[in-house]
Formats: C-alpha cells, structure tokens, sequence
C-alpha cells in the first residue's frame, strides 16, 4: 500500500512537471506570434532593428531597460511606434518582455 501511494505521488509529480513545462512552451511560442505579428515589420524577425530607427534589442541601452520601462513604451508607444496597451493584455506584454529579452542573448 505505501508502494502504491509513492507511486501516485511521483505520477502527480511527473505529470505537474509535464503540464509546467507545456505550458511554458505555448507561452514561448505565443510571444513569439505577437512579436511577429506586432513587432517584427520594424524591429527585424531577429531584434537587431534598423528599420524607422529602432534599436538593437542587444543593445547596451536597450539591456540596461527594466521591464516596467519596456512595459511602459509598449502599453504607451514611442516615437513612431504605436501604443499597444489597448490592444495587448497585461500577461501578453509581459511575456512579450520576456521574448524581446531573449532576442538580445
């Protein structure tokens, strides 16, 4: 019986794990659709930028940004990029933070 019990709890276990790491995947692969869909036209499918002037995302300047910063010019724009607060939830933009910091690596 306790065999038995060990055995449900590494199941659960396991299966969380499975679930967690699912999850983080489609998360990925969401900010990455936005990206494309919302960002890349300006700032290149890679974050190197160039086009209208928008900066490298591996950038000094654009590394030393906090994410409240990031969060701030995508929910309110900047220069001749457009506001995305009303258009993109909370969760999204910071998953989008999330993809951005990644493309910087």
């Amino acid at each position: 019986m306790k065999s038995l019990s060990l055995r449900m709890v590494l199941v659960a276990f396991l299966a969380i794990g499975l679930v967690s790491a699912f999850s983080t995947f489609a998360t990925a692969q969401d900010a990455a659709g936005t990206y494309k869909a919302k960002c890349a036209m300006c700032h290149g499918p890679d974050g190197k930028g160039g086009k209208m002037g928008t900066r490298d995302f591996a950038s000094p300047e654009v590394k030393a940004e906090t994410d409240a910063q990031l969060t701030e010019i995508i929910s309110k724009g900047k220069g001749k990029m457009p506001a995305y607060g009303e258009k993109l939830k909370e969760n999204e933009i910071k998953d989008l933070i999330g993809y951005v910091r990644s493309l910087a690596k």
